[in-house]
């Protein structure tokens, strides 16, 4: 039998290992993603259409949403307000510059269930997929606070250039048309 100090010891020295597994596993995350990056600050004159209180939950690889991506300032989940205005979609995020998805950027709008870390009730998340500064295909997900979320998405979906319309992305689980 193991004396107690012993299988305390162990148990501690098992947390130390996985606690500094997750550390280094996410500083080479930071590291792997460092050439990624989100679009910053508003344009001016820029009319807003409609505003929402949201929680931000993740930005993944277009159309694979259980792989992260560390886009600064998108790294960590956070409380906000989404804005869309005539020209894209702002993210005003507790604590980051405000990201802005310009109209251009936009690849689609649409309703998810699954991302990392998060399953919600079906068509619970507003999935906005768009495009890095370096051209790479991203989706960010979000959760609207106060509502239903089938009009902010309608109006998003507006946005969406022709061109960026897909199968996967016009009027998915929205009733809007594409």
């Amino acid at each position: 039998m193991i004396p107690r100090d012993l299988a305390i010891a162990i148990m501690i020295g098992l947390a130390v290992f996985v606690l500094a597994a997750m550390f280094f596993a996410w500083r080479r995350r930071l590291r792997r993603d460092s050439g990624l990056a989100a679009p910053l600050g508003v344009p001016e004159h820029a009319e807003v259409l409609d505003r929402r209180e949201v929680l931000y939950v993740s930005t993944t690889r277009h159309e694979q949403p259980l792989e992260r991506l560390a886009i600064r300032p998108l790294t960590y989940r956070a409380r906000g307000e989404a804005a869309i205005t005539d020209r894209g979609l702002a993210l005003c995020l507790d604590g980051a510059p405000t990201v802005f998805l310009g109209a251009a950027r936009l690849i689609g709008v649409d309703r998810a269930s699954v991302t990392i870390d998060r399953v919600v009730e079906p068509g619970g998340l507003v999935r906005v997929s768009w495009t890095a500064d370096d051209g790479t295909p991203v989706d960010s997900y979000l959760r609207l606070t106060d509502g239903d979320p089938q009009n902010f998405i309608a109006e998003l979906q507006r946005l969406v250039p022709a061109s960026g319309a897909t199968d996967d992305t016009a009027a998915h689980d929205t009733g809007a048309p594409s």
